[in-house]
């Protein structure tokens, strides 16, 4: 299943070859920013541009030594490199670099989800049209409460996937910062002018104001918004797997040919893909937690947050690409069975229109107090009899000489639920 659906260019987005790479290109744009000022000779940042290259496994071979990341970096760009190399990372501090390339990471991937996210809401839009009318019971409380629509419900999901596209767009936007501001942030000893060059040609914009580091509310932003897109797909994955118990089979996960349900029972048609998206999520929300742990650092900064970021951040984002192809793929082949929805409608025995009794004997004339009271009592006795709620009402004298029987009749159209269909649709903007 992993395999099936994960991007690897997801992956490769955190692999150290891309970490790497980024890092050589905010080292040498900002050589050549400062070449413009007349810092740097413009000579050597030629030099530093044809020569510039590293070498993964002599990096983590330095860095064993060294017990330094950047600082190995820079030793083997620099044994490419040659004497220009002592122009590289001029006035700059470490964070000037990892935090602007964990941006431009970061941004990669939230553009990707994005993608992966339009193509869930496609599926959705899609097959909330295909079941748009048809007829459903409602639950609250996990209890029949009265008739929908399936397609509302797929609806309802394609309209929170755009609030999840939309703050993602957002997230985006609040990490695509850099920061090549120095040691404190107060540019100190190199232009503020070299910070907007590389942040340009990087596709992010300068933070107003940093100190050592971006600021992680930032970071914390991004994560929350992972963990709540997350959290959706958790609450499609779980009115699925509600929806194939045994005892409603209304809809359930593809089962392909030659799969297994259970080691034990051959029977089992389990939801284990719901499942798995159910509990990922709850990976996600901790790792979002592990984010908002991260804002708080002391003064200018310190490196709390560094080691607990190199790991919850391409987990989430590669976690959430994962989930989202998982989802757009369950939604897509969901067998859906519009007869089962029908026959346990009517399991209550007409139970689900009694809001629609209750109303009627109010617009009559009679007391909304005697009418609940009267609705409630012929409801109690389906419950324990099994009787057709329908005929217990038309029993009631009150009842029956109030709405006569064509009137009762009525109110057990099914079509009257869904009369709205289409206004909450254009609404979705599924019209």
């Amino acid at each position: 299943m992993i395999n099936r659906y994960t991007r690897p260019a997801m992956g490769a987005i955190w692999e150290d070859e891309n970490r790497y790479r980024i890092w050589l290109e905010i080292e040498v744009l900002a050589c050549e920013a400062q070449a413009q000022q007349g810092v740097i000779p413009a000579e050597a940042v030629a030099v530093i541009r044809a020569k510039a290259k590293f070498d993964v496994q002599r990096i983590e071979a330095i860095e064993e030594e060294v017990r330094h990341d950047v600082i190995a970096f820079l030793t083997n760009v620099g044994e490419y490199v040659g004497p220009e190399a002592r122009f590289i990372h001029l006035g700059m501090t470490s964070s000037d670099v990892l935090d602007t390339a964990l941006a431009v990471q970061m941004k990669q991937s939230g553009e990707m989800l994005l993608q992966s996210l339009e193509k869930l809401a496609g599926v959705l839009a899609r097959r909330a049209k295909e079941f748009k009318t048809t007829i459903t019971v409602g639950r609250t409380h996990g209890i029949h409460a009265e008739p929908t629509t399936f397609g509302l419900k797929l609806a309802l999901w394609y309209a929170e996937a755009q609030r999840n596209i939309a703050r993602m767009k957002a997230a985006v936007e609040r990490i695509a910062v850099g920061q090549i501001s120095g040691a404190v942030g107060t540019f100190e000893h190199l232009s503020p002018a070299v910070e907007e060059y590389v942040c340009a040609r990087l596709g992010l914009t300068p933070a107003p104001v940093s100190t050592q580091v971006l600021q992680r509310d930032r970071h914390a932003e991004f994560m929350n918004a992972l963990a709540l897109t997350g959290a959706s797909l958790e609450k499609i994955a779980t009115e699925i797997r509600h929806l194939q118990k045994t005892e409603v089979l209304e809809a359930e996960e593809y089962f392909s040919k030659g799969q297994k349900g259970s080691s034990a029972m051959p029977h089992k048609r389990n939801p284990i893909t719901c499942e798995r998206i159910a509990g990922l999520a709850r990976v996600l929300r901790g790792n979002a937690q592990a984010a908002m742990e991260n804002v708080a650092l002391w003064h200018e900064r310190d490196i709390t947050h560094s080691s607990v970021e190199r790991v919850v951040i391409p987990d989430s984002c590669i976690l959430l690409d994962y989930m989202l192809a998982l989802t757009t793929d369950v939604v897509d082949r969901l067998l859906v069975y519009p007869e089962n929805m029908l026959k346990n409608l009517h399991r209550t025995h007409g139970l689900i229109f009694s809001q629609s009794v209750l109303l009627a004997l109010t617009k009559k004339g009679m007391k909304r107090e005697d009418a609940y009271r009267i609705v409630q009592t012929c409801a109690m006795d389906v419950w324990q009899s099994g009787k057709e709620f329908k005929d217990l009402l038309l029993a009631e004298p009150a009842v029956r000489d109030m709405l006569g029987v064509d009137g009762v009749e009525s109110l057990f159209d099914l079509n009257k639920s869904i009369k709205n269909v289409d206004v909450i649709f254009a609404r979705a903007g599924l019209a």
